[in-house]
């Protein structure tokens, strides 16, 4: 199975550890006990799309969302969260500046090093 790692490409699931579900909403610092042993242990075991939290442990780092049909195991989505896709975008941005200086700078003429 291949995981669409939105800052690296296609990369095989060797690449990334799970992390968790996607879709938990953790109850706040003040909660009983009771609300944290649900939303750690009770988990659904839910057949068909499903949104997955994977580390890319073997690349770029980043915590990635992956949507997953849990019977045919296809991925239909995968995206960054949190600072990591803040981060990604900044330094897409980045990249594209830097590329269009340079270009503004060598004339449009690549320069060799």
């Amino acid at each position: 199975m291949l995981i669409p790692c939105p800052a690296c490409g296609p990369r095989e699931t060797s690449e990334f550890a799970y992390i968790g579900d996607g879709t938990v909403t953790r109850p706040s610092l003040d909660a009983p006990a009771e609300a944290w042993v649900a939303a750690i242990y009770d988990r659904a075991n839910p057949l068909g799309l499903h949104r997955e939290l994977w580390l890319h442990l073997y690349g770029c780092r980043c915590i990635v969302r992956v949507t997953r049909d849990t019977g045919t195991h296809a991925i239909s989505g995968a995206e960054l969260i949190g600072d990591d896709a803040t981060a990604f975008a900044n330094t897409d941005a980045n990249a594209s500046k830097n590329a269009d200086a340079k270009a503004s700078k060598n004339d449009g003429v690549e320069v060799s090093q």
